[in-house]
Formats: C-alpha cells, sequence, structure tokens
C-alpha cells in the first residue's frame, strides 16, 4: 500500500510502499477514505513533538471502512464506517483511567504518533477506541471532525456554559465550534493574525458576533476564551480581554513559551488551564451534539502524495477551515476476504 512516511524530523514526508498491516488482537484494519491533516501533524513533522517512533505515518483523523479484523474484535462488520481519533489506546488500570480520565494516562497511545496513522491507503486501529459513524455525507467533510471537533468540543466544555466566548486562532477547530456554539445561543469573538483579514471574514460568516485581530481588544469583555493558535504570547492578552471568573483555556498540544505578566492579569478568579488530549466519552457527547446542531466542515482536499503541500498550506495559513487528505482509488488494492 501506499503511504506517506516521516523519517526525520524537520524533513517533508517521504512517499513509501508499505506492506498491508494485518489487524491482530481488538484491531480492525480500514481502506482509509479521507485524514484530516490536523496541526498536532505539523507539531510532529517539525519536531516541535518530540517523536515516539520512526519511521512513522502520522494523521489521526482518520474515517475509513473497515475490511478485516483481529481474533478479539467484533465490534464493527466488514463494511462498516468508522473514525479514528487521536487517543489510539489506554492502560484501563491507572488512577486516571478508572477516574474516566483516559486521556491523562501516562501509558496512553496515539494515533499517528504512537501509531501509524491514516496518511496511508489503509491503517490499523483498536476498535475500542473507535466511533461508529453514520453513514451520509462526505467522508472528508466527517474527518475534521475526528480531532479538531473533538478537542475544540472538549476545551468548549471547560468554559462552563460561558456566553461570550473568544476564540484565538481562527482554523479548523475554531470554525466547527463556531458553528456549534452560534447555534447553541452563544456569541463568538473571533481573534485572527493581525494580517488575516481572511479568516476574519470567514468567522463573519459562520455567525461569529465580532472578528477582529489577536492584538485588538474585544467590544467587550469575554466570558472564556479558547486558544487554538499555539503562540503563548496570545495568554496574557486573553486574560487581559477577560472578565473577572473567566476561564482561559490552552487547547493545543504545543504551545511556545508563555512570557511572564502581571498577576492582576489572573486576579479576580480568572482560570487559565489546558485541554490534554480527548476521552471516549468526549466523542460520544460530542457526535450527540452534532446530532441536534449539525455542523459543516469546510475542507480543501489534497491526494496521499500531496500531504507534504497540505503540510506547507496549514504551516502558512492558506486554508480557511481543514485540510483532508484523500487516497486515490488506485491507492487501495482489493483485499481478499
Amino acid at each position: 500500500m501506499r503511504a506517506m512516511l516521516l523519517d526525520t524530523p524537520g524533513q517533508p514526508l517521504r512517499e513509501a510502499v508499505l506492506p498491508l498491516p494485518v489487524p491482530d488482537g481488538y484491531d480492525i484494519l480500514l481502506r482509509v477514505a479521507a485524514c484530516g491533516v490536523c496541526r498536532t501533524d505539523l507539531h510532529i513533522v517539525d519536531g516541535e513533538l518530540a517523536p515516539h517512533r520512526l519511521p512513522l505515518v502520522p494523521g489521526h483523523e482518520i474515517v475509513g471502512r473497515v475490511v478485516a479484523a483481529g481474533p478479539r474484535a467484533s465490534r464493527f462488520r466488514a463494511g462498516a464506517r468508522v473514525g479514528v481519533a487521536w487517543l489510539a489506546g489506554s492502560c484501563g488500570a491507572c488512577a486516571f483511567c478508572r477516574q474516566g480520565r483516559e486521556n491523562l494516562c501516562e501509558r496512553a497511545r496515539f494515533t499517528g504518533y504512537d501509531r501509524h496513522g491514516g496518511f496511508a491507503a489503509y491503517t490499523v486501529a483498536d476498535e475500542r477506541y473507535c466511533f461508529a459513524l453514520p453513514e451520509g455525507g462526505d467522508d472528508a467533510q466527517v474527518a475534521p471532525l475526528l480531532c479538531a471537533g473533538l478537542i475544540g468540543y472538549r476545551a468548549y466544555g471547560l468554559t462552563h456554559g460561558a456566553h461570550r466566548i473568544g476564540l484565538y486562532g481562527f482554523g479548523a477547530a475554531a470554525h466547527l465550534l463556531t458553528q456549534l456554539a452560534v447555534a447553541q445561543g452563544r456569541e463568538v469573538f473571533a481573534f485572527t493574525r493581525p494580517d488575516d483579514t481572511r479568516s476574519r471574514r470567514f468567522a463573519r460568516a459562520l455567525g461569529a458576533a465580532w472578528a477582529g485581530p489577536s492584538d485588538a481588544a474585544p467590544p467587550a469583555p469575554l466570558d472564556a476564551a479558547i486558544l487554538f493558535a499555539p503562540a503563548g504570547e496570545l495568554v496574557p492578552r486573553a486574560l487581559a480581554a477577560a472578565s473577572r471568573g473567566a476561564t482561559v483555556v490552552c487547547a493545543g498540544i504545543h504551545m511556545s513559551d508563555i512570557p511572564a505578566f502581571p498577576y492582576a492579569l489572573l486576579w479576580g478568579e480568572r482560570c487559565l488551564r489546558s485541554v490534554a488530549n480527548l476521552t471516549r466519552r468526549d466523542g460520544e457527547e460530542f457526535f450527540a451534539a452534532l446530532a441536534v446542531n449539525p455542523v459543516r466542515a469546510r475542507v480543501t482536499t489534497y491526494p496521499l502524495e500531496a500531504a507534504n503541500a497540505a503540510l506547507a498550506d496549514l504551516r502558512a495559513g492558506r486554508i480557511d477551515g481543514a485540510a483532508v487528505l484523500v487516497p486515490d482509488v488506485a491507492d487501495v488494492p482489493h483485499v481478499p476476504d
């Protein structure tokens, strides 16, 4: 099968032909229909996150069809539409797992980081950590929901019902969350790079009540803020824009250093916190919420071999919404029953 491999962080992915993976245990073999390109993939490829294995097939926003199953896998029938997200496995026994906080498990494994991911024609995944996806809708539209959507939703939950929410960085996660928040009656303020007027127009078209540069003060204090941009200097700005009692959530897995700031920005029972990974419960709740308030991802699709171009466009901020890799039919040979 064809795949895009990371051999050395900081270098482009390499197109390769790999053996078809064989599912074992609870694994299922999936024919990849679409795989989103996430900023976490960019952090891994650029070496901002230390590699867990090399060579590596990145990608953790996977929509696929079940082709075969390991000896202990029985959850999905052949042909079922399945979603694979960042959390690939957890120990199930530690204190965090027993508390339903498997996202904090120290032995957790991650798709496209510890296990080969979806920048390929096929992949394997533990069926216990996959999501059953309904039929209908374009696969490329669904793929960004499996990380951008899920992480955005987890961060959204940590704002504790705030009415006026500031979103810093208007990419894949923010454009999905804006739609959900507006549908639920929240007010969204979108903050973008100072020179990015295109993203501000995009945010307003999706229902944002205000959109402006990240160095500007909003027209009213924020009840909460979520930082999707991996820029530590935005933390003091978000705190300065937030009202007393507000929560500022850092939603990325990687962020540049946060500069020193006066305690006065945090005082007033403001809360600064991070989001780490996701749980399977997050996914179930998120897809249930979408059944009531559907969202539509804006996607730019790329063939599998153009993964480096997709990463470059993401790095440069040239994408409205999300980038998605779509393997060509020629990438997917017949697998005997």
